[in-house]
């Protein structure tokens, strides 16, 4: 799982983002696009992500960000790419 097909995107995004079933949307999401990872609310209001799979249903996964729920009001979305590492198994809400 670690070739040139797949990549991990460590996501930053922020708006009002919290209280909004962004993880719980998130994990759904990512399960549908069979990726791993994690989600998690951060201290300073935004939410913090990981995912790892196939190169176009990663950047799926980081446009769907951009929108989030429907109660969400993202603002901004930071995305790092980095090469695949193979070390997630399943999406969790932490």
């Amino acid at each position: 799982m670690t070739n040139g097909d797949h990549k991990r995107a460590h996501v930053y995004i922020s708006g009002m983002v919290q209280g909004v079933f962004f993880r719980d949307s998130t994990r759904q999401q990512a399960e549908s696009l069979d990726l791993a990872g994690w989600v998690r609310n951060l201290p300073d209001g935004r939410v913090e992500a990981l995912f790892e799979g196939p190169s176009d249903k990663v950047h799926q996964m980081v446009q769907w960000c951009n929108d989030g729920p429907p109660h969400a009001g993202v603002e901004d979305v930071e995305a790092d790419y980095e090469p695949a590492r193979g070390d997630l198994s399943g999406f969790e809400v932490r």
